[in-house]
């Protein structure tokens, strides 16, 4: 009887031994969600949420401007038309708030985004823009501008 247990029992260890040592592959695969991400809470001072994340989210698809000794690094920076877009706004002036300002033709505000005091970074969620030029600006340092396109 203790011969019989034993040998069921080294049976089991090498059938598991042998399951966990396969080189095949599994039968499955992981597949990404195909729904968007959920929309990142909108930095506070921006106009609206964005509808629509970018294509990929942020990083990917987001519009990229930072600041560096009292300048924006992108003078020029083009966005999408009619589709709400993500800004990566990354102040790299340590212990220098900073913002992006976008302004339409007349110099009124189309969306202001919170400032943010260096080294520190912002997802603004920047509403749809029609096709056009914009001025953006820094609130705090009227030197700091450069353009955005949407088109």
């Amino acid at each position: 009887m203790r011969r019989s247990l034993t040998l069921i029992a080294l049976l089991a260890v090498a059938a598991f031994v042998a399951a966990c040592s396969s080189s095949t592959t599994p039968g499955w695969t992981y597949a990404a969600p195909t729904s968007p991400p959920p929309s990142q809470p909108a930095a506070s001072g921006s106009a609206a949420p964005a509808s629509a994340p970018p294509s990929g989210g942020v990083g990917i698809g987001a519009v990229q401007i930072s600041a560096l000794n009292i300048q924006f690094e992108q003078k020029e920076v083009s966005a999408p038309a009619g589709v709400a877009f993500v800004i990566h706004f990354d102040n790299k002036d340590a212990g220098q708030p900073h913002n992006v300002d976008i302004k339409d033709a007349s110099g009124g505000d189309v969306f202001k985004g919170e400032l943010v005091t260096g080294p520190g970074t912002a997802d603004y969620q920047v509403p749809a823009l029609t096709a056009g030029t914009y001025p953006f600006v820094c609130s705090v340092h009227a030197n700091m501008q450069g353009t955005i396109t949407a088109g």
